[in-house]
């Protein structure tokens, strides 16, 4: 299914691949112009943005990234931020499956080493122009992806929740991609989206974004929406509204090292967790618990009627797709196509459990470029788990 709109800038066209409790694709289109007035709107965002660090880490990979204040970081420079209360560490306590595989849970996947920042002080990755302007051009793959009349699918017994965490384990790979232009990605979300006042929505993962950071690397990244990015969120911290707790991982950070098809697989342990005295939502990798959205930042996000897992590629309209995962089709290997293990959710009893098989919706919007297989509990080490991604390609029907 395509659609095309005439915008003044580039067409493009979405590919998206889920596992979910209330599944979704789209294709579309985005523009942004960038005028005078906007430029300046870009300098003040700069400003606020870019607070003056008590120390500055300039990384290998190129960027810098600055050692802010815990109270003064950008998140509190959102106007309904202005009076909230630090919250050091959640209420709850995070229970994550044990791995055997190797380098799985090493710190040294992402995030500063022995560079860590002083006490007091939390890693705020450092935000360019070129960043800001490339934010608001990904953000707008979301609003496509929300507005388009898409194939939602009610899940039973459980429905549309209420839900208050989504978990899992995934493989980190480095996809290919062809153009600047395209982004690919693995990830989970939770959602709540009213018929009357837009979706507010939470994705974390990891993805290849070369507009969005410079080169083709894998990063850690975040992205959020009180009204289905009308005039809400953004990737990562390119506005304000995550509140940064951890000391040296941090959101926007290059992963050091990824899976070999075949070989050494590298995992990301990830979960987005509500806590159930502030409703604030918890972001944990590698379980650490990294930071959170606070629950002033959305309209109705007391909590989700979707969750899932999956991945997704970007890419401009009538040009071939990138890869999605490791680039091949599931298979049931797990050395062979990306993965999620462990994959988990709360409903109101706040306990984890793996969703069964007939509970469990999977869409593909493009079977001819890639797959997605949902297996439920196949033990082994793996419990309930789902493969996905392929080699992308030419990819129209």
């Amino acid at each position: 299914m395509r659609a095309k709109l005439t915008v003044p800038c580039e067409e493009y066209e979405f590919i998206s691949l889920t596992v979910s409790y209330k599944s979704h694709y789209s294709y579309g289109v985005h523009g942004f112009q960038h005028t005078h007035r906007e430029d300046l709107d870009l300098e003040r965002q700069l400003q606020l943005i870019n607070k003056s660090p008590m120390k500055s880490v300039h990384t290998k990979f190129g960027y810098i990234v600055d050692c802010i204040d815990i109270y003064k970081q950008p998140a509190f420079d959102h106007p309904l931020l202005h009076n909230h209360k630090l919250q050091r560490k959640p209420s709850f306590q995070n229970s994550f499956e044990k791995t055997s595989v190797k380098n799985s849970s090493a710190k040294s996947i992402f995030g500063l080493e022995k560079d860590g920042c002083p006490r007091g002080t939390v890693p705020i990755r450092r935000t360019t122009k070129d960043n800001l302007i490339q934010s608001k051009l990904l953000s707008n793959d979301h609003i496509l992806n929300q507005e388009v009349p898409g194939l939602y699918v009610k899940v039973y017994p459980l429905s549309e929740g209420p839900y208050y965490k989504v978990s899992g384990t995934t493989s980190i790979y480095n996809p290919q991609v062809s153009r600047n232009d395209q982004m690919s990605m693995s990830h989970i979300w939770v959602q709540n989206q009213p018929t009357t006042d837009g979706g507010n929505k939470i994705s974390v993962g990891w993805h290849v974004a070369p507009e969005l950071y410079g080169d083709t690397g894998t990063y850690i990244y975040t992205s959020w929406t009180s009204d289905n990015y009308k005039k809400t969120g953004c990737y990562n911290l390119y506005c304000s509204g995550f509140v940064q707790i951890h000391p040296q991982k941090y959101i926007g950070s290059r992963v050091e090292k990824t899976s070999v098809y075949g070989g050494t697989m590298i995992e990301l342990i990830i979960s987005i967790t509500q806590d159930p005295d502030t409703e604030n939502w918890w972001i944990n990798y590698q379980g650490e618990n990294i930071g959170y959205f606070p629950s002033k930042l959305f309209s109705n996000m007391k909590s989700a009627n979707q969750v899932g897992w999956g991945g997704r590629a970007v890419t401009p309209v009538n040009t071939p797709a990138p890869s999605m995962g490791s680039g091949y089709f599931p298979d049931r290997n797990f050395a062979h196509a990306c993965y999620f293990k462990h994959i988990s959710i709360q409903n109101a009893s706040r306990s984890d459990y793996g969703p069964a098989y007939d509970d469990v919706d999977t869409f593909n919007d493009n079977p001819k470029c890639f797959g997605v297989i949902y297996y439920e509990d196949i033990g082994g080490g793996n419990g309930y788990s789902l493969q996905f991604g392929g080699p992308g390609g030419n990819c129209g029907n």
